[in-house]
C-alpha cells in the first residue's frame, strides 16, 4: 500500500492507508495507548495498545497501516485505528533532547552539539523553511528580471576581498585559498550574460567570536551589466528583498509562526554616508558605520519614513574592495552601499569599475601586485560594460528575519571560530 502524508488523512476517512515517520511521543493509559506520529506535513494520532508500545521509543521510525477514522480532538480531525505497526529503524536509546516538548529549552551549545536531533523539533521547521522560501524567492524574481544563475569556483588562486582573512589551503603543492565570495568570477560572468546570480558558500577566516559572524554562510549574489551607477543595482535589490519577503509570507508554517515580517516600501530611503554619521552623532573623520551607528540610522528610517529598510551609500572608497567605483568628483566617496535592515547591515553592493586602466591604477595605488590578478583583469581588456551588484548573507538575513538573536540558530551546522563539527 503507498504511503501517504499525515496532513492527507482526512481526505481519507473510512479507508485503510499507510503513514510512516518518526514516534513523536507515546502516551499510555489503562485500557488504550495513543502514538502521534510525526512526518514532514505534520502529526497524525494512532490508536493502540499499551503493549505495542511499551517496547518502542521516542523518534524511532514506523510505517503504521491503519483505518482512518473520524476523531475531531485528534490532530486534523481524523486518527488511525486498528493499526499494524512495523518498525524501520534501529531501536532508539535515550535521547539528550525530549522533541515531544512545546519548545526546545536548552542551551545554543547542546541545540548545536546534537542538531541532527533537535533540527527535527516542530519549533525549528518554521526557520528553515523561511530560509528556503527566502531562497526560493531570490532565484525566482531574478529569473524573472533576465539573469542568469552561475556556479563559481570555491577553491582559488588570490584572495577576493582586499583586507579579509582567507582559509589558505595546500592545492597539488600550490597556494590557494577558499573563496570568500564569488565577486571576480560574477563580473566576468556579465561579459558574457550581461546579469548573473549566485547562490552558494562563501568562506571568511575573521577570527569574530559573535552572534552574527560565521566563517562559513551562504550568500546571495547578483551583478550586472549596462548600468547608470549603484541607483540602478539598488533598485534591483529592492525588487529581490520584496521577493523574497512575500514568498517567506506565503509558507503556512512560516505565517503561523507569528514572525515580524516586513513591508517593503516601493521606495527604500536613501542616506549618503556623510548625513548617515550626522544622524548617527558620529565623527565627520568616521571611515564606516559601527553597530550603533547602523542601529541610529534604522530608527531613523523608522521614525521619518515608517520603513524597517534604509540605503546608505557613498561609503569612502578606501574602505571598500579594490574593485568599487568611486564617486566622481566626490573624493573620498564611493558608489558603494549598504542595506540596513532594522539597524543592522544586511546587504552590501557597489558599481565596479570596469575598465582596465583603474584597476591597474586602484591596486597600485593599494600597494598590490598585478601579477596574481592578471588572469581576472585581462577580461577588462576584452569589452566590459559598467556593471555592479550586490551580495546577501542568507543566516543574517534569515536571522534578523525571525528576531532570532545568534545566527547559528537558523544555519544547520554551523561552522565558526570554534565549532567544525557536527
Amino acid at each position: 500500500m503507498q504511503r501517504i502524508l499525515s496532513a492527507e488523512l482526512a481526505r481519507h476517512v473510512g479507508e485503510q492507508v499507510t503513514i510512516a515517520g518518526w514516534i513523536h511521543r507515546r502516551r499510555m493509559l489503562k485500557s488504550v495507548a495513543f502514538l502521534i506520529l510525526r512526518d514532514r506535513s505534520g502529526f497524525a494520532q494512532v490508536v493502540t495498545t499499551s503493549a505495542e508500545l511499551e517496547a518502542l521509543s521516542e523518534e524511532t521510525v514506523v510505517r503504521v497501516t491503519g483505518t482512518v477514522t473520524a476523531n475531531e480532538v485528534a490532530p486534523g480531525g481524523v486518527e488511525l485505528t486498528g493499526p499494524t505497526i512495523e518498525v524501520l529503524s534501529d531501536e532508539v536509546e535515550a535521547l539528550p533532547v525530549e522533541l515531544f516538548r512545546p519548545s526546545l529549552t536548552v542551551t545554543l551549545p547542546t541545540l548545536l552539539d546534537h542538531a541532527p536531533l533537535t533540527l527535527r523539533h516542530p519549533a525549528r521547521r518554521p526557520l528553515f523553511d523561511l530560509r528556503a522560501a527566502v531562497i526560493r524567492g531570490f532565484r525566482s524574481t531574478l529569473d524573472g528580471l533576465g539573469f542568469t544563475e552561475v556556479h563559481s569556483p570555491k577553491i582559488v588562486g588570490i584572495a577576493t576581498e582586499s583586507g579579509s582573512n582567507v582559509f589558505e589551503l595546500d592545492y597539488f603543492g600550490r597556494k590557494a585559498y577558499l573563496a570568500q565570495s564569488p565577486q571576480l568570477y560574477k563580473q566576468t560572468l556579465v561579459g558574457v550574460f550581461e546579469r548573473v546570480y549566485e547562490i552558494g558558500q562563501a568562506f571568511r577566516a575573521e577570527p569574530s567570536d559573535t552572534a552574527r559572524h560565521l566563517a562559513e554562510y551562504v550568500s546571495l549574489d547578483a551583478e550586472l551589466g549596462f548600468i547608470e551607477n549603484q541607483r540602478d543595482v539598488m533598485a534591483v535589490l529592492r525588487d529581490v528583498v520584496a521577493g523574497m519577503i512575500a514568498e517567506a509570507k506565503a509558507v503556512p508554517s512560516v505565517a503561523g509562526a507569528g514572525f515580524d515580517l516586513p513591508e517593503v516600501p516601493a521606495e527604500i530611503p536613501i542616506l549618503h554616508f556623510s548625513e548617515a554619521l550626522k544622524i548617527a552623532g558620529a565623527s565627520p573623520d568616521e571611515e564606516d558605520l559601527a553597530p550603533a551607528h547602523e542601529r541610529a540610522v534604522g530608527e531613523w528610517g523608522l521614525r521619518e519614513h515608517g520603513s524597517d529598510f534604509v540605503y546608505v551609500e557613498g561609503y569612502p572608497t578606501l574602505k571598500r574592495a579594490f574593485y568599487t567605483h568611486p564617486e566622481p568628483g566626490r573624493e573620498p566617496y564611493s558608489r558603494a552601499f549598504d542595506l540596513i535592515f532594522r539597524g543592522i547591515e544586511m546587504v552590501s553592493g557597489s558599481q565596479r569599475l570596469h575598465r582596465y586602466a583603474d584597476y591597474v591604477s586602484t591596486l597600485t595605488e593599494r600597494g598590490a601586485q598585478l601579477g596574481p590578478y592578471e588572469s581576472f583583469l585581462e577580461v577588462f581588456k576584452l569589452g566590459m560594460p559598467p556593471h555592479g551588484g550586490f551580495a546577501i548573507g542568507l543566516e543574517r538575513f534569515v536571522a534578523q528575519l525571525t528576531g532570532i538573536a545568534n545566527i547559528r540558530e537558523v544555519t544547520y551546522f554551523p561552522r565558526d571560530l570554534h565549532r567544525v563539527t557536527p
